[in-house]
């Protein structure tokens, strides 16, 4: 039952005139009569949560409460819940500085008090403190001294216990002060043994020792940690019993002798011999196991004159053989579990003991406390249990806590703002669930944590959740054994915590500027561009696609070829984007839109949407996955075929690969919804298109071989790329397989006549394969030339919406619909249609002012018939022209491009081997060469990478094979490769791949794997970046690029039903110590804000150096804490794993080891350093 408690009557004998009482002691240190003597004012000496818990019972008993605190803890909680608080050791390290007793005294001297509460930890259980509380004239609320000292002393304990008929383990008779010691006990008992501090508790410096040549490096460690806790490194031995419950019975004793237990907790589910869950009672205690056990408990503490509260602590092993192993003579962190099964306040409890209350008086007797329900305490730390439990620190970012019935908080410095420091314990706050069984506590505790919100720091929640969702849990099947048999308690589904890592790339922007490089000044426009509506019930119509996904590929080309109309292919969603706007237009745009293209344009053969450039901007600008947006695409536009570009043998990279990645990434692109594979080779090298081709056949896509066009058929006099060197690829190609054939003319070199000329004979030769022809409208004359080749038998043509079309991009949709309206090659799309789909673009497009191709192209240009620059990298050059300081020359480069192709054998270009010539033009107008001084120079010049790349073989063999002299001046004895470059390379092992994403990255999916096979630096960077910013491609486009306004609200869909409200706030003027800005935010109406380092102030102001993930020579602090042993030195040599340096936080040590073998380059560290978390400690090279 539960004991009712009249506090107004205590109160009233609280503040009466104390009896006079004489005491009769016993020889256990009882006496006959006790004094009552109310106390008025009570100082914890402690801090954090037990320090409020005590203030609480104070303050519900009419008590003032008094709080010391450390310099450290000038802003915690703790002193601000007291009615006084006092600064203790001033100038002391923080732990010494709860430990300092003098100051301890004469603040409770100073002030009035009373009585002194210990808490748990720092001087609980020092005899010392107890004693210099009571001759300063103090009470202090826990045993006596003698008491104190000698339950402390786990010698003296077990003495006790012995003494008591209490069955104990076998250990040491006194403290261990050296290695040598136990290493002989050791010998003498055998294996396992367990040591334990000699004087403190709590999991510190405990360690256990199966193996004898560990017995050195672990006794020292567990010294080490003692010391560094409890101020002494003495060391208890005893005999580690296997398969333990580790069970506890609280205990209650006042001065007359009187005793009481309160039942026991099941504390077994540990780790590293540390408390996580806590239960009471212990679930499935047979009760006679449970009677023997509390009788011992009382027993004993009858025995060594036990008041106030304390526990004995037993192990029981599977017999229900149960063994003494320690007296904590204080208050526990599990005493609120206890509490709310029996109703007793055990801190109220143990000042009115304190007071001279007995238990009766109390009315507290036996047959009166009984147990109701279950009850569980979790301990939520800040700890990454993903990171072998790593402390981590810094400041609540935010802070909501579980509630409702059957909860209960204990906590101090849960709070956004709240600073976690690595001084003190990780202990964030106790939750405590209370119900009729265990499985309805645990349910109530599960639905608790996951309401917490917690976010700056990690935390052990995901731990805890798992735990609690354990059968062997749920049903008290538990020993000390339950989280190391238990792996899976191990595997998290972590927080994904987008919101604040929004608000953390928001404020990064705010601070430090754009985090995608912007190619002008010009700024995003302020417009939200009008999506025109479409059916919200109603699916698409039905496209083209569905006969591929019904009956494959040759029936979609035998489809397409029987159409009498013109067909359209819509490069809005790829190439008018990379030609106008650098590849910069996101998945938010592009996703907007989609529904409405679905709708209304279901006959288009397919919409060119992916791959080419846009997979590895996605990746390294625009920071999203190129395959999220793949797949969320096909979610929109289930009906029509999607296109894209695959450069053969490389893929939709720049250089080649191992053939299994080719045919890897072909197969994963048509899982996650592509259809056809315009293939393309840079140079039309016959061996590096036919791989593409056999890799996108066999992954079950449609295979669209491209042969790309340069030169002019029409003109006699261009003989190298003549009508039959196109009609012989084009026979090539078609004995190859494919099902359909591409003209790809990618500068837009292809006039009406030549177009006429060449469709008619592939035409003539093929005339049951569709021929799809793509241009650029650099010249201005796309749309004429495109109408030609619909007229001389092309099956489709590719264009873009309007406002997207036109210079560098494609021929206008609308252009070509109009002009064939009323013919038999009628497109069958509405103008109107048309219309509303540019509208979109037409704003859309102002999104992407800084990328806007028109800041340097006005109009179309009709000397890229003597350039033949292509059309997506028109623009491109002439951005990096300007880069450059170019800009004022880019004539020059344009010039300098047709010689530099000249140079190079003239060949096709497209990328990468337009790259090739690019980069040559670029460093001939940079270093004022012409063409004879780089012919004349080409042994003594440095030249661009690709350049040389190109020259090996690197990309393959141009037609006409490559320049001589200039490739024999430029190589000289550099290897060449012969053939095709990735025929020779070794497959890819994709699974070593995935598990070394894995060692730096969670949640590393294949695709993830597939982008770091084709882009290992771009993945690991944006890898990096969404861990540390979350979804930025949900953001509105200018607040992507340039950040929000200060004072402007706007939302951001995260996913269906999760709609974040944001207003931008402030930003603090003046910087942190550390060169922080503080920024501020609404959330939801809730105000949040985030520390940015500034990088520009942080220049002026010294930081230590922290270490860049992405780069595997730097070694960064796992956690924060304070260097304590450096165990190398510059130069010295290292294997992958050894000990390098061993950091001490929150009372835990930690070794960092050697993520590499290689040798020492640099040391940021000296001992005695504090270290942030990723502070740089060394570089191994």
């Amino acid at each position: 039952m539960f004991i009712p408690v009249a506090q107004s009557a205590f109160k009233t004998l609280r503040n009466a005139q104390p009896r006079v009482r004489l005491y009769f002691l016993s020889k256990n240190g009882y006496s006959s009569q006790v004094e009552y003597k109310p106390i008025r004012s009570v100082l914890v000496a402690n801090r954090g949560e037990i320090a409020i818990r005590v203030f609480r019972a104070c303050t519900e008993l009419g008590i003032k409460s008094v709080a010391v605190y450390s310099e450290q803890d000038k802003m915690h909680m703790h002193r601000q819940k007291a009615d006084e608080s006092y600064m203790v050791g001033k100038g002391l390290p923080p732990v010494e500085a709860y430990l300092n007793i003098p100051e301890i005294i004469r603040v409770c001297k100073e002030n009035d008090v009373d009585a002194v509460h210990p808490g748990y930890g720092f001087l609980s259980e020092r005899s010392d403190f107890a004693q210099a509380v009571i001759d300063a004239g103090l009470r202090f609320i826990g045993p006596s001294p003698k008491v104190v000292q000698n339950m402390g002393d786990k010698v003296a304990a077990r003495v006790a216990a012995i003494e008591a008929g209490v069955p104990i383990v076998p250990g040491t008779d006194g403290p261990v002060t050296t290695k040598e010691e136990a290493l002989a006990f050791c010998q003498k008992h055998g294996l396992p043994v367990i040591f334990k501090a000699a004087y403190g508790g709590g999991g510190r410096g405990m360690r256990v020792v199966r193996k004898m040549e560990e017995v050195e490096e672990s006794f020292h460690r567990a010294s080490s940690e003692a010391k560094a806790a409890f101020g002494n490194g003495a060391m208890f031995i005893e005999k580690f019993i296997e398969r333990p419950r580790h069970i506890e019975v609280q205990l209650l004793g006042d001065k007359a002798g009187n005793v009481v237990h309160l039942y026991e907790r099941d504390c077994s589910v540990q780790r590293r011999h540390q408390k996580v869950v806590e239960i009471a009672p212990a679930p499935r205690l047979p009760i006679e196991i449970r009677n023997k056990m509390t009788d011992a408990a009382v027993r004993l503490a009858k025995h060594v004159g036990y008041e106030n509260a304390g526990t004995v602590e037993f192990l029981c092993d599977e017999s229900g053989n149960f063994y003494f192993i320690e007296v904590n003579a204080r208050l526990q962190v599990e005493h609120t579990v206890t509490e709310e099964i029996t109703g007793i306040d055990l801190v109220q409890s143990q000042i009115r003991i304190a007071e001279g209350m007995t238990l009766p008086e109390l009315g507290y007797t036996q047959d009166k406390i009984q147990p109701r329900g279950y009850a569980i305490q979790c301990r939520v730390t800040t700890e990454d249990p993903a990171n072998d439990f790593q402390p981590n620190t810094g400041r609540l970012e935010v802070f909501r806590s579980g509630e409702g019935m059957g909860i209960r908080l204990d906590s101090a410095s849960a709070y956004a703002g709240a600073i976690i420091s690595p001084y003190y314990d990780s202990l964030l706050v106790k939750v405590i669930s209370h119900a009729s069984d265990l499985q309805s506590s645990a349910s109530k505790m599960n639905r608790a944590l996951r309401e917490f919100r917690i976010r700056g720091v990690k935390t052990n929640i995901p731990f805890l959740l798992n735990v609690l969702e354990n059968q062997k849990f749920l049903h008290g099947v538990l020993d000390t054994y339950f989280i190391d048999e238990h792996p899976q308690l191990f595997k998290f589904r972590t927080s994904q915590n987008r919101a604040q890592k929004l608000l953390n790339y928001l404020g990064e922007v705010l601070v430090n500027g754009p985090q995608t490089p912007l190619a002008t000044g010009l700024k995003p426009a302020t417009v939200s561009p009008h999506v025109p509506a479409t059916p919200l019930v109603t699916e698409p119509p039905q496209g083209l696609r569905d006969i591929i996904v019904r009956q494959g590929p040759e029936a979609f080309a035998k489809e397409v070829r029987s159409r009498k109309n013109l067909m359209l292919m819509d490069t809005t969603f790829r190439d008018a984007h990379q030609s106008l706007l650098a590849t910069r237009v996101r998945s938010h745009d592009l996703l907007k839109i989609s529904p409405y293209v679905a709708h209304k344009f279901n006959n288009l053969y397919a919409l060119e949407n992916w791959g080419g450039a846009t997979f590895d901007v996605a990746l390294r600008f625009l920071h999203e996955c190129p395959w999220e947006r793949l797949e969320e695409m096909r979610k929109r536009i289930p009906n029509i075929p999607f296109q894209m570009l695959l450069r053969g043998a490389n893929a939709v990279g720049y250089t080649s690969y191992p053939d299994n990645v080719v045919y890897k990434f072909c197969e994963l692109a048509v899982q996650t919804g592509m259809d056809i594979f315009r293939v393309f080779d840079s140079l039309n090298y016959l061996p590096n298109l036919i791989l593409g081709m056999e890799a996108a056949g066999k992954a079950g896509g449609v295979v669209e071989a491209a042969i790309s066009y340069t030169g002019d058929v029409s003109d006699p006099t261009r003989t190298k790329y003549d009508l039959k060197y196109y009609t012989n690829l084009a026979d090539e190609l078609v004995k190859a397989g494919t099902h359909v054939l591409c003209i790809k003319d990618m500068a837009g070199l292809l006039k009406p006549e030549a177009a006429r000329l060449l469709i008619t004979a592939i035409r003539d030769k093929h005339p049951d394969i569709p021929i799809h022809i793509h241009t650029h409208d650099t010249s201005g004359a796309g749309v004429a030339s495109m109408l030609a080749c619909a007229q001389a038998g092309a099956d489709i043509v590719d264009v873009a919406v309007d406002s997207m079309s036109g210079m560098t991009s494609q021929p206008s949709m609308g252009a070509i619909v109009a002009s064939l309206q009323g013919t038999p090659l009628d497109t069958k799309f509405d103008l109107r249609d048309v219309s509303e789909y540019s509208a979109y673009w037409e704003q859309t497009r102002t999104l992407y002012a800084p990328f806007e191709c028109t800041t340097t192209m006005r109009s179309g240009n009709a000397d890229v018939y003597l350039n033949e620059i292509p059309g997506g990298q028109y623009t491109n050059l002439q951005f990096q022209a300007f880069s450059l300081g170019l800009g004022d020359f880019f004539e020059d480069v344009k010039k300098a491009y047709r010689e530099a192709n000249l140079l190079l054998g003239d060949i096709i270009k497209v990328t990468p081997s337009s790259k090739v010539v690019g980069d040559l033009a670029q460093f001939m107008v940079q270093n004022n060469l012409t063409a004879d001084q780089v012919l004349e120079k080409a042994e003594e010049l440095s030249f661009p990478k690709s350049v040389v790349e190109y020259l090996q073989g690197s990309i393959g063999i141009p037609h006409g094979g490559f320049p001589e002299p200039l490739r024999s001046r430029v190589l000289k004895d550099m290897p060449r490769i012969e053939g095709r470059p990735g025929a020779g390379l070794e497959p890819l092992d994709f699974t070593k791949l995935k598990e070394e994403l894995k060692e730096t990255h969670a949640h590393i999916t294949d695709r993830d794997v597939m982008s770091a096979a084709l882009y290992p630096q771009v993945t690991n960077e944006y890898l990096h970046f969404r861990e540390k910013f979350g979804p930025v491609d949900k953001l509105d486009t200018r607040i992507f690029l340039t950040g929000p306004k200060v004072g402007e609200e706007f939302e951001v869909t995260l996913e269906r039903g999760k709609t974040l409200s944001l207003k931008a706030m402030a930003m603090a003027a003046d910087l942190k110590s550390n060169g922080d800005r503080e920024v501020f935010f609404e959330m939801n109406g809730q105000l949040r804000t985030v520390h940015i380092l500034d990088q520009e102030a942080v220049k002026e102001i010294h930081v230590h150096p922290k270490a860049n993930k992405t780069v595997k020579s730097e070694v960064g602090a796992p956690m924060p804490g304070t260097v304590i042993d450096i165990r190398v030195e510059v130069g010295d040599k290292v294997e992958k794993g050894q000990p390098l340096v061993v950091l001490s936080a929150m009372k835990m040590e930690m070794v960092v080891q050697a993520p590499q073998a290689g040798i020492v380059k640099k040391l940021e560290i000296t001992n005695g350093m504090k270290l942030e978390g990723d502070d740089l400690i060394m570089i191994i090279e």
